[in-house]
């Protein structure tokens, strides 16, 4: 039981973080396109 709930709080946290991490990498990529279409 104690297993399950530690697992439940882990995939919580890492959902959150990945999310994080996928609107940071969109931000970074879409900034370089940007650049790009700017310096082009």
């Amino acid at each position: 039981m104690s297993k399950a709930k530690h697992d439940i709080s882990f995939w919580t946290k890492y959902k959150k973080f990945a999310t994080t991490e996928i609107l940071m990498y969109l931000i970074m990529v879409i900034g370089i396109a940007v650049g790009i279409l700017i310096l082009s």
